[in-house]
């Protein structure tokens, strides 16, 4: 029983290998003839030389000869041998020797016995040989199929990746997945399109396929490489079978992310109307106040409380901006849309804008001199910064906001070496279950489901962007932003963006 592996690619790149059962083949079926032709008489030579003249023992191993031919060569052969050993037994063995005429009605009877039996016993070698054979058919296309399945499962789920397992497995040139698209007409023919392909030249045509297989009435494989063997077709159609699962797969794992985009989205809405509705409105209804203050005709206001009402709008009006780039920010940053212009960036040179507005009385810049540059953008860096200090400072207000920054000592994002920067709060901290959600949009300190974006016990005003944002922004530029507590009380914010390895600057 020969047996073949059919190859194919796997997931990973390896080799994968199909096992295949041939039949007895033509080479088998000769070798069986020959020993069919040379075994009965070796023996008959070999009792002569040997002088051994127990006839029953002779007709045995006649009969092992025509078993052993039949395990080999299969039924004809087998027939052979056994009609072959009994003209030997009966001219070099049965009385009278040398002739083929027999002297006893009893011998006579034996051999035919003889001839019967090695017949019989060489069918039912023979079709025990092709149950076999079928068995071992079975196991291989069971074994193929399990093997199969087990890897789409674990694998990217794409049709390719199916499709090229279906042609390593039957031996194809190539295979092409044809589907169905919905006319526009009633009752129009269907228009067909490829949706996959694997081989060195796909796509396969109708015209030029040697296989087409109907899936169902959406989908129809189109292969090409020569013919199939009885179980390879057999297997092409539980390929098909596959082929709806993987696209089921495909079209439940695409359902899925849309819903979660969608309930993302309807998230997203949700707390844009509830900030709209109540954080936006606050500066606004501050500004238009102050403005109706500042109009009234009849009323004359001290340059003092004058002034004081202008840095009441232009505070307001700051504010109010602040949160608006925070939610176009996060819609950006939500809807993938962020394309960050990477250059080399000292930590040092975004620090002025960056802290611009804020009370510098609490601000402790211990920067070392001689950093190595990091690669980021400048514009998303600064927001990055700000808005960790302006949460660090709103959520610990009586605790100074102390800036370092560090590179090399095994600081890596993956293989590469990065430049951390740490934003340190000597508040009350956070606890290890908040710190996993202080970084979600529209989170903000006192929220049922979030923690103080920095530590601290106060409140503040905003929408709860400023964290996601500054970490949104971090990933976008190949970086990262996570939180750790501060030895002694408090939070610190750890900024880390690769080394720069572009022109010097």
């Amino acid at each position: 029983m020969a047996g073949t592996e059919a190859q194919g690619n796997g997931d990973d790149g390896t080799l994968l290998k199909f096992p295949t059962v041939r039949g007895i083949g033509r080479g088998r079926v000769t070798a069986g003839l020959v020993l069919a032709l040379l075994l009965p008489p070796a023996v008959e030579l070999a009792v002569t030389v040997l002088n051994f003249r127990n006839f029953a023992m002779i007709m045995l191993l006649q009969l092992a000869v025509a078993v052993a031919v039949a395990a080999i060569g299969g039924l004809w052969p087998a027939v052979v041998a056994a009609v072959l050993g009994s003209f030997l037994l009966n001219y070099f063995s049965a009385d009278p020797v040398g002739s083929l005429s027999i002297a006893d009605p009893t011998t006579l009877f034996t051999l035919v016995v003889f001839l019967a039996v090695a017949c019989g016993v060489a069918l039912a070698v023979g079709l025990a040989s092709r149950r076999a054979q079928e068995a071992a058919r079975s196991g291989a296309e069971a074994t193929a199929l399990s093997e199969l399945a087990l890897r789409i499962l674990s694998s990217d789920g794409s049709l390719e990746t199916f499709l090229e397992k279906v042609r390593g497995n039957l031996g194809m040139d190539a295979v092409t997945l044809l589907g169905s698209t919905v006319t526009a007409v009633r009752g129009a023919p269907a228009e067909w399109r490829v949706l996959a392909s694997a081989g060195p030249n796909p796509p396969v045509t109708h015209a030029a396929a040697d296989h087409a297989a109907v899936v169902d009435p959406h989908y129809t494989l189109l292969l090409r490489g020569g013919p199939l063997s009885p179980h390879h077709q057999r297997m092409l159609v539980a390929f098909g079978a596959f082929v709806v699962a993987v696209r089921e797969r495909q079209q439940l794992v695409k359902s899925r992310r849309d819903n979660i985009r969608l309930s993302e989205g309807n998230k997203m809405r949700t707390s844009i109307l509830r900030a709209v509705s109540h954080d936006l409105r606050t500066p606004l209804a501050g500004i238009k106040l102050a403005v109706s203050s500042l109009r009234q005709d009849n009323v004359t206001f001290p340059p003092e409380v004058e002034r004081e009402l202008l840095e009441t709008i232009e505070d307001y009006a700051d504010r109010l901006d602040h949160l608006v780039d925070n939610l176009l920010d996060m819609s950006r940053i939500t809807a993938d849309a962020v394309n960050p212009l990477l250059s080399g960036i000292l930590w040092a040179d975004v620090l002025p804008d960056a802290l611009r507005g804020l009370p510098h009385e609490r601000l402790r810049n211990e920067l070392p001199p001689n950093l190595p540059p990091v690669q980021a953008d400048a514009g998303m860096l600064e927001r990055v910064v700000a808005n960790i200090v302006e949460n660090a400072m709103k959520y610990a207000p009586d605790s100074d906001v102390v800036l370092t920054a560090r590179a090399g000592e095994g600081i890596t994002l993956g293989e590469q070496p990065a430049s951390e920067l740490r934003i340190t709060d000597h508040g009350k901290g956070v606890g290890h279950e908040e710190v996993l959600t202080m970084f979600q949009p529209f989170q903000r300190f006192g929220d049922s489901s979030a923690a103080s974006p920095a530590g601290g016990s106060g409140t503040g005003g905003g929408i709860g962007l400023g964290l996601a944002v500054a970490k949104g922004f971090s990933e976008a530029m190949g970086g990262r932003l996570a939180a750790e507590p501060t030895p002694g009380g408090g939070l610190t914010m750890v900024v880390t963006l690769p080394l720069w390895t572009g022109d010097p600057l």
